[in-house]
């Protein structure tokens, strides 16, 4: 280590949610220093080219069906432009600064540049020294990842920073991916006005779904006008007029893509084509050899230190351990970690339940915002049959006077999986309009170990959409 090294008592490689969180709570309460070190903008992907922006771009179309299905509401389409301005308002135009504004009023130092390990609490930024007394934290998340195809990265495709922040509407575009990326780009990109076809290489979308919410999702996407082609993939790629345009805009001319199906070879010439196929760990000169890594995701434990790693002062958040690549995770894995180096830190014993994340072991909430929306915790009923549960499902409707009184077009399907040993919930999943807000309830049950006969006692609100709950539970009573 340089001796002209400056000292913190917390090193945190990447500035988004995960991070920030780490930060904030390792060094909370207490006189000890704090750094993170981006090399973009604070506030990392989800802030400015994934969760914010994608929803900005979502709810519009969601509210529109809303109104659509209720008499009495009239609504003339989307503002495609003031669409995009909402959504540009909720990225702050790309400017950090409000949040670097919030690490400062934390305690944290922001350190622009690359950072990389070079030892054992040790930092590099573009040249400069960094040293830490107690933990260096890794959470530099994941990148998009390109297909192996001829042609494909020489013509440019968006990938899903291009797509959430697209500035021009493609009339034709094809989205390459089954995942939720894929699936969710596809419905507002089809809200906006384009010609959608999603290539799914595999027989269905949202693969690690239960059936009936990816069969929905697959059928509504038809609905609004989108080509769904599975067993699809591109083979070749041919884009004589590429342009490097910009992030969002169209990036050339058109683009002519090869694909072969399951029986058959076709093509299919579109404006734009949106690569959604999967994240690799954003891990290339991280330095991850110079303590004894390989590059990739890195193993941890379950107070989030580096498994492979000596002496306890090396932790990752997010995206890069691997364990559940959702913000809200990531964010949660942030807090268990801080508590952990800020305990670490003080000598106090790791015995509370704060200090474990054990959230991250079959109860993790998402919701994917496509239309319907499909909301899930913990494990579907295939998941937990596979993990030898005694299992025990509940299905129905969602038919309930909320739901009608809501839109009068409201479709939507409910399931819990239950272990029928200890009459508890092993998962949930909701299908249906706005059924995210659904789902905490679920969360709180799955976490919280909450018996199904306690469940009883929970009354659901009358009119409500949440009555559900008590059809489900009488359902199973019956």
């Amino acid at each position: 280590m340089s001796s002209t090294a400056t000292d913190y008592d917390v090193i945190v490689i990447g500035g988004g949610p995960a991070g920030e969180n780490a930060a904030a709570y390792a060094i909370a309460g207490s006189d000890r220093t704090a750094a993170i070190v981006e090399r973009e903008l604070v506030g990392g992907e989800c802030s400015y080219w994934a969760c914010v922006p994608s929803k900005a771009l979502l709810r519009p179309g969601h509210v529109l069906s809303t109104a659509l299905a209720m008499p009495g509401v009239s609504a003339n389409g989307l503002d495609v432009e003031a669409v995009l301005r909402r959504r540009d308002a909720f990225v702050h135009d790309h400017d950090d600064s409000a949040q670097v504004g919030w690490a400062g009023g934390n305690g944290i130092d922001v350190v622009r540049g690359t950072g990389r390990l070079t030892g054992a609490r040790s930092v590099e930024v573009d040249g400069r020294q960094l040293r830490a007394r107690h933990a260096v934290v890794l959470a530099t998340g994941t990148t998009a990842n390109i297909p192996d195809v001829p042609g494909l990265r020489s013509a440019l495709p968006w990938t899903s920073r291009d797509v959430t922040n697209l500035h021009e509407v493609p009339r034709r575009v094809a989205v390459v991916g089954g995942g939720v990326v894929a699936a969710e780009a596809a419905t507002w990109l089809a809200s906006l006005g384009a010609e959608v076809t999603l290539l799914v290489r595999g027989s269905a979308l949202l693969a690690a779904a239960e059936p009936f919410a990816r069969d929905r999702v697959a059928a509504a996407l038809t609905d609004a006008g989108v080509q769904v082609r599975f067993g699809t993939a591109p083979t070749a790629v041919e884009r004589p007029a590429t342009k490097d345009t910009g992030e969002g805009w169209i990036h050339g001319g058109a683009a002519m893509i090869r694909l072969r199906g399951l029986e058959s070879e076709s093509a299919l010439e579109v404006d734009e084509i949106v690569v959604a196929a999967g994240r690799a760990p954003a891990t290339q000169g991280l330095g991850l050899d110079t303590v004894g890594l390989a590059d990739g995701y890195v193993a941890v434990d379950d107070h989030l230190t580096a498994r492979d790693v000596e002496d306890e002062w090396l932790y990752v958040v997010g995206d890069l351990n691997h364990r559940a690549a959702l913000t809200h995770m990531g964010k949660y894995q942030g807090r268990v970690c801080g508590d952990v180096i800020a305990a670490r830190a003080e000598g106090r014993p790791l015995d509370d339940p704060r200090f474990v994340a054990s959230s991250d072991h079959g109860k993790v909430p998402q919701v994917v915002f496509t239309a319907p929306e499909v909301a899930s915790v913990g494990l579907t009923e295939a998941a937990a049959r596979d993990a030898g549960h005694p299992v025990e499902t509940v299905e129905l409707d969602i038919a309930v006077a909320g739901s009608a009184l809501s839109r009068d077009d409201y479709a939507g399907r409910a399931k819990l999986v239950i272990d029928s040993a200890t009459d508890t919930l092993l998962g949930a999943t909701f299908v249906g309009p706005e059924v995210g807000e659904q789902l905490h309830a679920a969360t709180i049950a799955v976490v919280g170990g909450v018996p199904l006969s306690t469940l009883w006692h929970a009354v659901p609100a009358f009119p409500a959409v949440s009555e559900f709950w008590l059809r489900l539970l009488e359902a199973r009573r019956s």
